[in-house]
């Protein structure tokens, strides 16, 4: 199954509307370059998203290429998440 990537303009208006934007690469990934206003959360570290973010809020996720973003999309899903976005990767939203 491919992963549906969000579009700029969908992602703005998730962001528009207090969506949580989340960085699932690894620290040492997100310290070098990461999107404003993120939140790093490591896919290998997903477990905790419910310590870390408001599961009323929308969640737009996103990572090098999409692939670790699609992982966590169905971890959260998995986890009670419900209104959960993959990004991609993290230059989709850079370049918008």
């Amino acid at each position: 199954m491919l992963a549906q990537i969000l579009s700029c303009q969908d992602a703005r208006s998730v962001l528009n509307q207090g969506g949580q934007l989340v960085d699932v690469r690894t620290p040492s990934e997100h310290q070098q370059f990461a999107l404003p206003g993120s939140t790093n959360l490591p896919l290998q570290e997903i477990g905790s998203a419910s310590n870390k973010l408001d599961k009323n809020k929308p969640v737009m996720v996103y990572c090098q290429s999409g692939a670790r973003s699609e992982q966590a999309k169905y971890f959260l899903n998995s986890m009670g998440f419900n209104q959960v976005y993959n990004l991609g990767s993290v230059q989709n939203y850079y370049n918008c």
